[in-house]
């Protein structure tokens, strides 16, 4: 099976989600995204093209690891 190339992973217990890029099977850390603005950030740094509209529009290449995606902290899982 195939996975997105972009994985967020579940929220840490101190808020924010590890962002890792997998690229030729090699996992490269972006960051820790507290945010959609820092994971946009992340992936315009890689210059991925059109990284608003990724993260927004729910692309199939980010795949968001337990919880619900644009959701940071445990509190704001609502």
């Amino acid at each position: 099976m195939e996975h997105a190339p972009i994985l967020v992973h579940r929220i840490s217990p101190s808020g924010g989600r590890r962002v890792v890029i997998r690229i030729a099977g090699v996992d490269t850390v972006l960051g820790i995204a507290y945010n959609d603005a820092d994971l946009i950030e992340f992936l315009r740094r890689i210059d991925l093209p059109d990284p608003e509209d990724m993260v927004s529009g729910d692309s199939a290449a980010i795949a968001w690891q337990g919880g619900k995606p644009h959701v940071y902290r445990d509190d704001d899982a609502g």
